[in-house]
Parts: structure tokens; C-alpha cells; sequence
């Protein structure tokens, strides 16, 4: 059960990586996404995919662009960490 959270974790982060890399170039495609992440062309395109999905990017034919909803994201991402750190420091309580 545990394993299935960390992939998810993992995949959070290459989503929340690529997404800033896009509003750091302001429009970037797939190979210079790859290039500067490090990740595979495939992952980068389905980061591209998932973000683009929930609003987070737009296409343009220079790349991807981030939309105000995926600025406004990386914005609270941090007060976001926080919350999630929080409940699990509370789950780890009910055990000791």
C-alpha cells in the first residue's frame, strides 16, 4: 500500500518539476524539457499530458505554457507540502 503512495510521490514531483521549468521558459518543448529535467522524453510527455489536463498548461506552437492556474498552484504548492507533512505526523501519533 505504501509503495503505490511513494510512486505517486514520485510522479507528483516530475509533474511539479516540469510544471516549473514551463513557467520558468515561459513556452519550452519536450526535448528542451528533457534536457534541463533529465527525464525521458516519454515522462516529460506525460507530465505534459496530466498538466495539461487539469488546466495547469496550455500547448502554443513554441511549447508548452503555464496558465494562471498552474502559476497559481506552484504559489500555494509549498503551504500544500505542509498540510500533507502534518497528517502524517498526526497518523504516525495514533501509533506511539
Amino acid at each position: 500500500m505504501l509503495a503505490k503512495i511513494e510512486e505517486d510521490i514520485k510522479r507528483l514531483a516530475r509533474h511539479t518539476i516540469v510544471l516549473n521549468f514551463v513557467i520558468l521558459h515561459r513556452s519550452i518543448g519536450i526535448i528542451k524539457l528533457s534536457e534541463l529535467s533529465g527525464f525521458p522524453q516519454h515522462q516529460v510527455r506525460y507530465s505534459l499530458r496530466v498538466l495539461e489536463h487539469h488546466n495547469l498548461i496550455k500547448p502554443s506552437p513554441q511549447g508548452a505554457v503555464a496558465t494562471a492556474r498552474g502559476k497559481k498552484f506552484m504559489q500555494n504548492l509549498d503551504k500544500k507540502i505542509e498540510s500533507l507533512r502534518k497528517s502524517l505526523l498526526d497518523l504516525s501519533k495514533l501509533f506511539y
